[in-house]
């Protein structure tokens, strides 16, 4: 007889996390579960994920929640599994998100977890970011796990109204991404190009953000 194959465990719920999502905890506790149940199997995060869901995906997306403009519209390009664009969502009801995703089967879970959660502040668009009709119309946007800097600033950048920025969430190579995407820094007009670190002293993992301000050509 075969033996059963060896679930992982899943992360508890860190002490910090009601801090972050102050009283928004029950939505992100739900969406939370959902990963649980059906992130693994649906394709949207692997079984190695499940022990450090909490600290390595959501509270790593919540954490910068807070550089957001109030009462703004902002893009998540590449939403996948909702990371960043449904914890951002959640965190932040008084901002207006705008998900854009290409592929079908992250787009249908999108869509229920707007659905299941009822976040009326969450448009989910299947559509790669050139298609998404949203050119030049955002005040900020945003990206986790996508792509280098250098490719995600030509997806990114296009999206911004003037005057608005990028709020890219990467990992320890930022510095040297920015440094690599020198070319598309000058090309797409960006200003006060800069990686901050969230976290510190307060998350497992700290979370590094490329900021810049975009003009408009």
């Amino acid at each position: 007889m075969s033996e059963a194959p060896e679930v992982s465990p899943v992360e508890p719920e860190p002490a910090i996390a009601a801090t972050l999502f102050g009283d928004r905890i029950d939505f992100a506790r739900s969406y939370a579960a959902a990963l649980v149940a059906h992130g693994e199997e649906r394709g949207l995060i692997g079984p190695q994920e499940l022990p450090r869901l909490w600290t390595r995906h959501i509270l790593n997306c919540a954490v910068s929640a807070p550089l957001f403009p109030a009462g703004g519209r902002v893009g998540d390009v590449g939403s996948g599994a909702g990371l960043p664009g449904i914890v951002l969502a959640i965190a932040r009801p008084d901002v207006t998100w705008e998900l854009i995703e290409p592929m079908e089967r992250r787009v249908a879970w999108l869509e229920e977890q707007v659905s299941s959660l009822g976040l009326s502040n969450v448009t989910v668009h299947r559509a790669r970011a050139e298609e998404a009709g949203v050119e030049g119309l955002l005040d900020a946007v945003t990206a986790r796990a996508v792509s280098a800097l250098r490719t995600l600033i030509p997806w990114t950048a296009p999206l911004v109204r003037d005057g608005g920025e990028l709020i890219l969430l990467k990992g320890r190579n930022a510095e040297a991404e920015i440094e690599a995407a020198a070319k598309q820094v000058r090309k797409f007009k960006l200003s006060d190009v800069r990686v901050e670190v969230l976290g510190e002293g307060v998350l497992a993992e700290e979370t590094r953000v490329v900021r810049a301000l975009v003009r408009a050509a």
